[in-house]
């Protein structure tokens, strides 16, 4: 659930971000520029001169939350800036905004995944990959971590596991961080987990597949459970049956994974233009062997590509984005989830819209981007 976000948790959290500038130089205070920066982007600001803009027409509503004394900052300060700030100093700050905002992870299902800015790349280094933590209930971003260079995201998610509140909530990951180390540190932050399993487990990946193949070709598919679903959209209709069993004692490495209760498989049905198609997929839990939530959560999993990582990609121009010098690239990419994070929270008080028609509202009405930045209308 969320408690009420009045833009004071805002200002009151940033406020404490780390100016990188030198005293006799900051003639523009830093929070004065994120809020900016947040309400351009907010309502469709892409570039620099879109914020500066923005910031020159929208002066009035802007000093109806901070002073700005010395007006609205040039291009090449903005920039610069950005540039400066500390990114890991930037993210604490959304963090402990998102926290006081977001206070309860009981019954969530809160998906992982990573995403690669793909504009942000610089002459010789490689574009910068961050993995996020996204609330299925709430449509909200709790955290994020950039991925060092010459690493990968096994190291990232207990990072950013770490760092978020996942007390009481279960976490779905892809097959990338199926890891022994990470179910630990899953369950040693009280929460729950479900972990694709594929080749990169192979004999695990292996037995586990034996083994629910072979109960689901027996007759009424042999000791496992089961719930079916299905659903219909843009001429396809799409049947999916979660298989599940909790015993388990026969797996050689069921010990090793901390907390693994049982096994699950997702068999799924597509029909388009009269043509079928099956897929089955494998997961380790430890969930207790309940086939309708297991259903439901494995599901829950890909809202972060439909509802996080296309939205950034479709909406809020992420992959078009060139800002590349320096920290400015992770820093944005946090700047737009504190902005979406905004705009879907505003999103449950305004029907029938999608965040793009929202972003075009907010940046026609000084009233529906008020609210916005309240979340209260």
């Amino acid at each position: 659930m969320l408690t009420t976000n009045h833009i004071d948790t805002f200002i009151e959290n940033f406020s404490q971000l780390e100016d990188p500038r030198i005293e006799r130089k900051k003639l523009y205070p830093l929070i004065e520029i994120v809020f900016l920066v947040v309400c351009a982007k907010i309502c469709g600001a892409e570039s620099f001169r879109d914020y500066i803009r923005f910031g020159q027409a929208k002066i009035t509503l802007l000093q109806e939350r901070l002073p700005y004394a010395n007006g609205i900052p040039s291009k090449a300060t903005l920039s610069r800036i950005f540039t400066l700030i500390n990114p890991e100093l930037l993210k604490g700050c959304f963090v402990g905004w998102m926290k006081t905002l977001y206070v309860s992870a009981m019954d969530d299902v809160i998906p992982i995944d990573g995403k690669t800015l793909r504009g942000s790349h610089q002459s010789g280094d490689g574009a910068i990959h961050v993995v996020s933590a996204y609330s299925h209930n709430t449509h909200m971003v709790l955290g994020q971590q950039k991925v060092d260079e010459k690493s990968n995201e096994i190291k990232a998610i207990p990072k950013l596991i770490d760092l978020i509140d996942v007390k009481g909530s279960t976490i779905t990951i892809d097959a990338m961080g199926t890891q022994k180390a990470i179910a630990k540190k899953i369950i040693d932050n009280e929460a729950d987990y479900i972990l694709a399993l594929k080749d990169n487990h192979k004999n695990l990946n292996a037995d586990v597949r034996l083994y629910l193949d072979t109960e689901y070709n027996k007759a009424n598919h042999g000791i496992l459970l089961s719930h079916r679903e299905s659903d219909k959209g843009h001429g396809r209709i799409e049947e999916r049956t979660c298989f599940v069993t909790d015993r388990i004692d026969w797996l050689v490495d069921k010990n090793k994974w901390e907390g693994l209760n049982a096994i699950s498989m997702i068999v799924s049905k597509r029909t388009l233009k009269g043509k079928t198609s099956t897929e089955r997929r494998y997961y380790l839990t430890s969930r207790a062997a309940d086939a309708e939530y297991l259903n439901m959560a494995i599901r829950s999993h890909w809202s972060i590509e439909n509802k996080l990582h296309w939205v950034l990609d479709v909406t809020m121009g992420e992959d078009e984005s060139r800002v590349r010098k320096d920290h400015a690239p992770e820093n944005f990419a946090i700047i737009r989830h504190i902005s979406l994070n905004m705009l879907q929270e505003a999103k449950k008080s305004i029907k029938d819209i999608s965040i793009k028609g929202l972003r075009k509202l907010a940046g026609w009405s000084d009233e529906i981007l008020g609210g916005i930045i309240r979340c209260k209308f």
